[in-house]
């Protein structure tokens, strides 16, 4: 997964230390990350991993932490998600879509003088998944905010599946339950199955009329497609069994 990235080239005058190699810091933030080791306990299966040849450079513990930090990550971590999902493309056709939260390893302190307590608050984001149903691989991620929309981060994550494979239908529930999502599902080739709210009508027309109709009149069949959605909490609960419910990243 890491070989072919190549660390962007810098505009620098000569002297210095030396770049370290993008890819095995990719290789150990990654792996570090999936140990929950410390830095420094993990620098043990590092030595391992450099002499069985997957890095060509042993890093100091702190220089993953640096690496953990540098935003200009995300995007190549993005790309490793998706590449990473690609043996199963002929196998996964229908999908789930949902979000969960994960809290910062750390906390907003503040003084309330009205009533003369100290009090804490603890910060976290939302990760939005798209998962397979069958394998529960994760094809595409969003990392928002606490107060990011679920609703409007379900194109995205269709668009980058839809890349990779061939979509037949994406289950969801309620908080995914406009126009706007279904609209997004049918164009990429998908039939959404996304639970409808209680006060829900039908009365905007289109395909999310046309699928409230379905539900009304058709509702075992409906729910039999829908429930599929289930395999994204247990894709999140795998997730937080290895890792827990907080972030062990420095700076979101």
């Amino acid at each position: 997964m890491c070989k072919g990235i190549d660390a962007p080239v810098e505009d620098k005058p000569k002297g210095g230390r030396p770049t370290f190699p993008l890819a095995d810091a990719i290789y150990a933030v990654v792996s570090k990350v999936y140990s929950t080791h410390s830095g420094r306990r993990f620098v043990n299966d590092l030595n391992e991993a450099k002499e069985k040849g997957f890095i060509d450079e042993l890093p100091h513990y702190n220089t993953i932490f640096k690496f953990i930090e540098n935003p200009e990550l995300y995007p190549i971590l993005m790309a490793m998600i998706e590449r990473a999902s690609l043996p199963l493309k002929d196998i996964e056709s229908q999908f789930s879509v949902d979000s969960t939260g994960f809290a910062y390893s750390r906390f907003v302190r503040w003084f309330d003088i009205k009533y003369n307590r100290f009090t804490e608050k603890q910060q976290w984001i939302k990760a939005h998944i798209c998962t397979g149903t069958k394998t529960n691989v994760v094809t595409a991620v969003e990392i928002h905010g606490q107060d990011a929309s679920d609703s409007e981060n379900l194109p995205p994550l269709v668009e980058t599946t839809a890349k990779n494979f061939k979509m037949m239908e994406i289950s969801a529930d309620k908080g995914y339950s406009d126009r706007r999502c279904h609209n997004a599902i049918a164009g990429v080739g998908a039939k959404p199955y996304i639970m409808f709210k209680a006060n829900t009508t039908g009365e905007v027309g289109g395909l999310f009329k046309k699928m409230f109709h379905y539900f009304q009149c058709k509702r075992d069949e409906f729910l039999a497609h829908y429930h599929r959605r289930s395999n994204v909490e247990s894709t999140f609960m795998m997730i937080k069994a290895k890792f827990g419910v907080w972030q062990r990243h420095y700076s979101i």
